[in-house]
């Protein structure tokens, strides 16, 4: 009889390979986060908004709990796009530690503050650093698996969408450029 392991990882045994066990089938985490994805609901979550002049930017971005880890999903619609082969339409996308999306003139999100970075790293291992988003005619989405942060950590934090993609170098925030949008994390 087989049985189906869907609460443990599976793993690589170098010597017997991945269904090394005969009486134990091998399951796609892939399939596990998607399956959370479309069916559970997630812990939290933020609703992104875009700043006046930015066009009509808006999305959600949801958070779901995955073991010890946290499963990212972001859909984000009405995004700034070129119709040119090369374009670049990359958005850069970090969790902040303020938790207010609001500013000033010059800067509308100032008060989303630095990347959200409580062990003090270097860019681009900030805890809040995220993977940059991909508009295909102004609709992005996402989703990605991660344990640099739990979902209580970045509970009332914002999360920052930049016109500009990350350059993972430069300090303190990778040169992301303008903010665009903002949403901050509550609690579902």
């Amino acid at each position: 009889m087989i049985s189906y392991e869907t609460e443990k990882w599976p793993h690589w045994n170098a010597s017997e390979g991945i269904n090394s066990n005969p009486n134990k089938c091998y399951i796609n985490p892939s399939q596990r986060f998607l399956e959370t994805a479309l069916y559970q609901m997630p812990i939290a979550y933020a609703e992104l908004l875009g700043n006046p002049g930015t066009g009509e930017i808006n999305g959600m971005v949801r958070f779901y709990s995955v073991g010890k880890d946290v499963l990212v999903n972001a859909e984000v619609y009405g995004l700034p796009f070129s119709t040119e082969t090369c374009n670049k339409d990359i958005f850069g996308f970090h969790i902040h530690e303020g938790n207010s999306c609001s500013g000033n003139e010059e800067d509308p999100y100032a008060d989303a503050l630095q990347h959200f970075n409580p062990n003090l790293c270097q860019h681009p291992a900030h805890a809040g650093d995220m993977p940059p988003l991909f508009g295909t005619n102004g609709f992005a989405w996402m989703i990605y698996l991660t344990n640099r942060f739990s979902i209580e950590e970045i509970l009332g934090k914002t999360i920052i969408l930049h016109a500009h993609p990350d350059d993972f170098s430069t300090q303190p925030s990778g040169n992301s450029s303008t903010k665009i949008a903002c949403g901050t994390i509550q609690a579902v």
